[in-house]
């Protein structure tokens, strides 16, 4: 009987020993997170540390109040004043050509270019000359004999007023006048036509091509050569609608007092050349596609031909980009474009430094600045700088100024920290 009971013995004991062994974990788990609560508790607690707030720090412009004289960009090409097709108004060879008759060629005002050959029309003025000479014999002639014949009226002893016309010979004398002058316009036409054999500089000109040389016959109507003026030069400049109203445009068949200097520019080679221009007239049409206006700028000299001219020549064809003074206006606020928010928005600190949100009407603006003629309260100022998150009436610290009176201590404890920094991060820029 001994035997069973020291089985069931061991047995017993070894189900102990398995379950100590699956015990022993969980107790010293136990034991561990017992112990770490009692420490928690007896450590000191983090002392309450002040929180600064600070509200974001801008830069910011006074609001200034001045005189603005607005300027307009445009460009456009260089063209001539006058341009000219040089016709031959006579046939004949070209006998004569000046050394100058080529393209790029300048040529005064009558100064000649060519020649064409004058035998015909020489010869076309002496015959009109004779027949001048003859019609003036028979006038002389016409006039002794109505002499004659009115003194021979008189012997009959009838008054003059009662004679026939042709008993008085007054139809031969009109025809003899008539003939003479017939004769004068003959050789007038002559003249003029031997004058044109000679072709001559209307006005101070550059060849701008040519079409005959030496040795050529031309018949009437032959073109010669183009050529153009020199003393002035002209610009078309278009102009935006909404540019009109700024600048002082000339009024049509009106000689305007205000005369607006353009100023134009191109760089060639990296070199910017630059000149003086005036604004002449305004083409008063408005085009049908594009909308715009155009205005035409005078460039004088513009190859720097006279002895008083000193600027770089600027030639005919040229590209240029100009800036037309327009009117002046007065008490306008200029503000950079920067400090614009959306379509007109504005962000303004008072006295108090106060952050104050308003809309401004914007008159015009351009690459740098908007300007309006609203106007501010005293003491406002424009805030330059980007917010991320503005709100109407936020605190803002101004970059050179003490930081008295414009932060906010708050008593906060250690767990409501990480909420303070959340809401300093949304209020800084």
């Amino acid at each position: 009987m001994s035997t069973p009971l020291k089985t069931s013995a061991n047995k017993k004991n070894r189900k102990m020993v398995q379950l100590r062994y699956v015990l022993m974990p969980f107790i010293i788990i136990f034991v561990a997170i017992f112990l770490f609560v009692i420490v928690q508790s007896l450590a000191p607690k983090p002392a309450k540390k002040p929180v600064v707030i600070k509200a974001p720090l801008v830069n910011v412009m006074a609001i200034k109040r001045e005189d603005i004289t607005f300027k307009v960009k445009s460009q456009g090409s260089v063209f001539p004043r006058t341009q000219t097709s040089l016709i031959s108004e006579v046939s004949g060879i070209v006998v004569d050509v000046s050394d100058k008759f080529k393209v790029g060629g300048y040529f005064k005002k009558g100064e000649q270019l060519l020649a064409i050959d004058d035998i015909t029309y020489q010869v076309a003025l002496i015959q009109a000359q004779s027949r001048l000479d003859s019609a003036q014999a028979s006038v002389i002639e016409e006039n002794a004999r109505t002499q004659q014949a009115e003194e021979e009226w008189r012997l009959t002893g009838k008054p003059l007023s009662e004679a026939p016309v042709l008993a008085i010979r007054k139809p031969q004398q009109k025809k003899a006048q008539a003939e003479l002058l017939s004769a004068k316009a003959d050789l007038k036409a002559a003249q003029i036509k031997l004058e044109r054999t000679k072709i001559v500089a209307p006005y101070d000109a550059l060849i701008k091509s040519k079409m005959v040389d030496i040795g050529q016959y031309v018949s009437t109507g032959t073109q010669l050569a183009l050529t153009f003026a020199v003393d002035y030069a002209e610009i078309r400049l278009p102009i935006k609608q909404r540019d009109v109203a700024f600048l002082n445009l000339p009024r049509i068949n009106k000689k305007s007092e205000l005369v607006s200097s353009v100023n134009l520019s191109y760089k060639i080679a990296g070199v910017e050349h630059l000149w003086a221009s005036r604004l002449t007239r305004y083409e008063g049409v408005v085009d049908s596609s594009s909308r715009v206006h155009y205005v035409i700028a005078q460039v004088d000299d513009p190859y720097s031909l006279e002895s008083s001219s000193e600027h770089n020549e600027l030639h005919i064809g040229t590209f240029v980009n100009a800036v037309i003074s327009g009117k002046v206006l007065n008490d306008l606020v200029a503000i950079p474009r920067g400090a614009i928010y959306g379509a007109n928005s504005l962000y303004l600190v008072d006295k108090d430094n106060n952050l104050n949100i308003t809309t401004v009407n914007i008159l015009r603006t351009d690459a740098s600045n908007v300007y309006t003629l609203d106007s501010f309260s005293a003491n406002n100022r424009i805030v330059v700088t980007k917010l991320s998150s503005p709100v109407q009436g936020m605190k803002l610290r101004i970059s050179g100024e003490t930081d008295d009176d414009k932060s906010e201590v708050v008593e906060n404890s250690e767990g409501d920290k990480e909420k303070s920094v959340e809401e300093e991060k949304q209020g800084a820029s």
